[in-house]
């Protein structure tokens, strides 16, 4: 079988790499002759590349990647394609979708297993994994995966992976720039909404605009919705049946109270499909903080908390429950300048410290702009290592509290394990 990936993004990489695991034989292409190919497992085995001064081409066992043009002859070849989800609604994807030939309809299994979507703007990654604990605990075989950007191996590779085992349960984590492509590619027979925050306006533009996406993502389907979620009028009248939950009362590891309507989230859905109680209980109690997500460490006498906290409402659900001597806060990339309002909210709680270290990418200049434009009167640090960011850290472990987060997930799973052995250490 040989498929086409049309767009090589995060989601574009991850689809080449799990249509290599699963025996394809790919062709690939990108527009852009500068993408980052960073993440992409190419077989460096009988590599060839010519190259011109406008386009690439990079030949290799099972693959041949055209960077700078599109070769039509080679899409036609293939038997599937799989296309950037951010081109889901464009005349390209029109067209696939009238010829039949996105992967999801011809790689098909996926959509006959029961399938959960849990989608938001925060939140959606430890409600997914609460749900796929109680679940397995449960006794029920399931499969879990999404959004690439969030840490999972990509949309596509759930689909592959459906196709090469039996599950009882498929849960895709959905992003929010995604919801039009998930309708299209998964059967969803449950969707639980963790919440609607000011993230991705760049796509959105508003957040009637992203509602107005949901009452769409929702029609027809079972959905699960906050008690005091706005729209809720909206999506009662689009979904066939709405099911509110609210915050989870019992023992749960995790800080904040958006935690526990995550647990409320997870734990509604897993009733709804009649999981026991004590099993819903248990699998909560237990449940540590997810990789990358907002955990808690102890050095010497301040609490360190380190988690993504890459939009304004993210962050302001933390600073509303605990004051913080120190804020790190990791940059946004540069075409992502609505998520510098982080930095309005962290002025709003006025900490004595704020540090600025490189996230998604080193726009830290950006971001001392916008804190002399607030008007900032605490102490402004910039940091590029991970060294300097530890040695800050022992400076104020005498304080009560310090906060790091902000963007930049991998960079954050980086300092939560250094803050991790060192609390290991000392304790």
């Amino acid at each position: 079988m040989k498929a086409a990936v049309i767009g090589l993004g995060v989601e574009g990489k991850k689809a080449v790499n799990s249509l290599l695991k699963h025996g394809w034989e790919v062709y690939a292409t990108d527009l852009n002759i500068n993408v980052d190919l960073e993440g992409l497992d190419l077989p460096m085995l009988s590599m060839n590349m010519l190259d011109s001064e406008q386009t690439v081409s990079i030949v290799g066992d099972n693959i041949t990647v055209d960077l700078g043009f599109t070769n039509p002859y080679a899409i036609e070849q293939c038997d599937a394609i799989a296309m950037s989800p951010s081109m889901f609604g464009g005349s390209f994807a029109e067209k696939l979708l009238e010829n039949g030939d996105l992967l999801s309809d011809v790689v098909t299994k996926h959509k006959d297993i029961f399938t959960i979507g849990i989608t938001g703007t925060n939140g959606k990654t430890t409600t997914v994994h609460m749900l796929k604990t109680i679940l397995e605990n449960a006794g029920k075989k399931v499969l879990v995966g999404g959004n690439g950007g969030g840490g999972f191996s990509g949309y596509y590779d759930l689909i592959l992976e459906a196709r090469d085992d039996d599950y009882d349960i498929l849960l895709v984590e959905v992003c929010d720039m995604t919801l039009d492509f998930c309708r299209y590619c998964f059967d969803f027979d449950m969707i639980g909404l963790t919440n609607i925050g000011n993230d991705h306006m760049n796509v959105h533009k508003t957040i009637a605009n992203y509602k107005n996406t949901l009452v769409r993502f929702f029609e027809d389907k079972v959905i699960f919705t906050a008690f005091n979620q706005d729209f809720n009028t909206d999506f009662k009248e689009s979904a066939s049946k709405t099911i509110p939950y609210f915050e989870y009362h019992d023992e749960l590891k995790l800080f904040g109270k958006f935690n526990l309507l995550n647990a409320g989230l997870a734990s509604a859905i897993a009733r709804e499909l009649k999981v026991p109680k004590d099993v819903i209980k248990s699998s909560l109690s237990d449940f540590e903080a997810v990789e990358g997500r907002l955990d808690v460490y102890k050095i010497n006498n301040a609490s360190i908390y380190v988690g993504k906290t890459d939009n304004s409402d993210a962050l302001a659900s933390v600073l509303s429950e605990k004051d913080f001597y120190a804020l790190f806060i990791g940059t946004p990339r540069h075409n992502e300048e609505h998520r510098l309002d982080i930095l309005d909210v962290a002025v709003k709680y006025n900490p004595e410290v704020i540090v600025l270290f490189p996230g998604l990418e080193d726009t830290v200049d950006m971001a001392i702009y916008r804190l002399n434009l607030l008007g900032y009167s605490g102490n402004i640090i910039t940091v590029n290592s991970l060294d300097e960011i530890i040695e800050l850290v022992a400076e104020y472990s005498h304080e009560d509290a310090i906060l790091i987060g902000g963007n930049g997930q991998e960079t954050i799973i980086e300092i939560q394990e250094r803050i991790r052995l060192i609390s290991e250490k000392l304790s």
